[in-house]
């Protein structure tokens, strides 16, 4: 699959009518959904690996020197290169868990 940035919002701000925008331009505290894989084939299968695929719910925990995201009650850090591969949408407050 191809996939372009410029598909993102650049401007993204959390809210339930927000677009899909890059996981590295999300607030640290937010719950969102993966949406797109924007890597190369293997990268792709390795965050897949992780439980980072598409349609997986996280929240971001933080988002500073490296981006800590809670995955399937684990704790995960990446880098902000791989960050800005992952597109993601808000998840509404009202969501189930």
């Amino acid at each position: 699959m191809s996939c372009s940035l410029t598909d993102a919002n650049a401007n993204c701000s959390i809210s339930d009518r927000c677009a899909i925008c890059p996981l590295s331009r999300v607030q640290a505290g937010v719950r969102v959904r993966i949406k797109r894989l924007c890597a190369t084939p293997e990268l792709q299968h390795r965050l897949r690996e992780l439980g980072l695929g598409e349609e997986q719910v996280i929240r971001l925990l933080t988002s500073q020197t490296s981006f800590i995201c809670r995955v399937c009650n684990a704790r995960l850090a990446i880098s902000e290169k791989i960050a800005r591969l992952i597109l993601v949408e808000p998840v509404p407050a009202h969501a189930a868990a």
